[in-house]
């Protein structure tokens, strides 16, 4: 548990940190194998596999198919549980908390080199207003003086085909 805090790593929060973790590591090995432009398409086919389903989803399983969704080898599957990966994560996991200034958890968005936690949605915005999220979150992350903007956690992700809010 290097990289894990022992209020984080608690019995209620162990399961999704190990996941993270095991997928971080073939994050790492896709890197290795075909560089850093792998990142951005994996981490969509990963996310539409695994976010809907909520935290039992068969981890194994998800990077199996979004492996195959974006043409990677499928054989990058053996470094969920390869720790040859390990420093690579937790470099990973350290540049993220510098990068926020403090400790944080997942997911974290870097612009322009200043560090924020989050966005965390609970559903997916339609295709006009990701992109106004996206505009945003620049806006704000890019202002002198902005540091955070949290409301209350709303529940789990619900995945709707509503075109808006």
């Amino acid at each position: 548990m290097p990289f894990h805090t022992a209020a984080v790593w608690n019995g209620v929060h162990e399961p999704m940190i190990t996941r993270s973790h095991r997928i971080g590591r073939v994050f790492a090995a896709a890197d290795r194998r075909h560089g850093p432009d792998v990142f951005t398409p994996l981490y969509l086919a990963l996310g539409a596999r695994l976010h809907p389903y909520r935290p039992h989803t068969d981890a194994d399983a998800a990077v199996i198919s979004a492996l195959a969704a974006t043409g990677l080898d499928s054989t990058l599957v053996a470094a969920l549980d390869d720790p040859a990966h390990d420093a690579a994560v937790e470099l990973a996991h350290h540049a993220s908390q510098k990068a926020l200034g403090g400790t944080g958890g997942s997911p974290i968005i870097t612009i322009d080199g200043r560090g924020f936690s989050g966005p965390v949605l609970i559903a997916p915005p339609p295709p006009r207003r990701a992109v106004e999220l996206l505009h945003a979150l620049v806006t704000a992350a890019t202002t002198p003086g902005f540091a955070a903007l949290h409301r209350p956690y709303q529940g789990p992700p619900a995945f709707t085909t509503e075109d808006d809010y």
